[in-house]
């Protein structure tokens, strides 16, 4: 495993830090905490991080624009005001099953969403990711028990996705023009020996997968090949999604859990459900507005 510098970006400490998007435009890092549901927002130049109360669980962002945000939340699609935090159901999706909450999601270079829901309990077979764009919904992938890792290379002919229960990453062919998946899904990775699961994803300008390994304490890097390239020691067991940040998204951040751990596993990892910067140059991009 590598060691690079980590340090602390934010000290707020999230029970299940997840789905962290920066926003280039005002240099600020929002992420969730998704059990309590509560958006973070941390300014990179630093200061206090700003919790702000959703009133249900939500784990996704993605910008409209300079005013607005899209968020997944356990009912749906929402539009936030951004001045005011006022949240507008847009588009439901699973909004009258309570047993399901939304997960992981990602903005395709075109402007679509891909966005996934799962078992509060994460209950087998009980999720599905799905295709949003322009105001349609669509259902790509059923059954799913825990659906990460979602990703798409820069020019949007290839996306990413896990079933992290499986310990596989797919990689499927796809439209550039509208984000739909082309053809059946391919594993592109497995785990290999290692005891945790894949999280989170993000695909830099090289197409190189950096992807969180919950439950082993480490960020790994595939090539497009799938061949692992890299494997970066964390300060904590239970990385979960990295997120290209800084005017040159040029740098990894990465949110953290705490959520599962025992008394004594905490005391362990006092820095568990802090959110991270990698001292590490990447060639980043900055994540596509969505088109809703």
């Amino acid at each position: 495993m590598e060691h690079v510098g980590v340090s602390t970006l934010s000290n707020h400490v999230c029970e299940l830090g997840e789905g962290p998007t920066y926003d280039p435009h005002n240099d600020t890092l929002f992420w969730f905490d998704i059990v309590n549901g509560r958006l973070i927002e941390q300014a990179l130049s630093g200061g206090a991080a700003t919790v702000h109360a959703l009133g249900q669980m939500a784990s996704a962002l993605a910008v409209i624009d300079g005013d607005r945000q899209l968020i997944a939340a356990e009912t749906g699609l929402h539009v936030r005001d951004i001045a005011t935090g006022k949240l507008t159901l847009h588009t439901p999706i699973e909004a009258n099953n309570t047993a399901t909450r939304s997960n992981d999601a990602r903005v395709h270079p075109c402007g679509a969403l891909w966005v996934s829901t799962m078992g509060k309990k994460a209950q087998k077979g009980a999720g599905a990711i799905y295709w949003f764009f322009k105001g349609e919904l669509r259902t790509l992938f059923s059954g799913i028990s825990i659906p990460n890792s979602i990703a798409f290379s820069s020019d949007g002919a290839m996306a990413y996705f896990t079933d992290s229960a499986t310990g596989l990453i797919m990689r499927t062919a796809c439209d550039p023009g509208t984000g739909l998946p082309l053809g059946e899904p391919m594993v592109f990775a497995d785990r290999g020996g290692g005891t945790g699961d894949h999280d989170g994803s993000v695909v830099d300008l090289d197409g190189t997968l950096w992807n969180a390994r919950w439950g082993e304490g480490r960020v790994t890097a595939y090539a497009p090949d799938g061949r692992l390239l890299r494997s970066i020691a964390m300060p904590v067991g239970q990385p979960t999604c990295p997120a290209f940040v800084g005017k040159n998204a040029d740098r990894l951040a990465v949110t953290s859990a705490w959520a599962g751990l025992d008394e004594t596993q905490r005391a362990a990892q006092p820095d568990a459900g802090k959110t991270f910067l990698l001292d590490l140059p990447v060639r980043g991009r900055f994540e596509p507005r969505v088109l809703i």
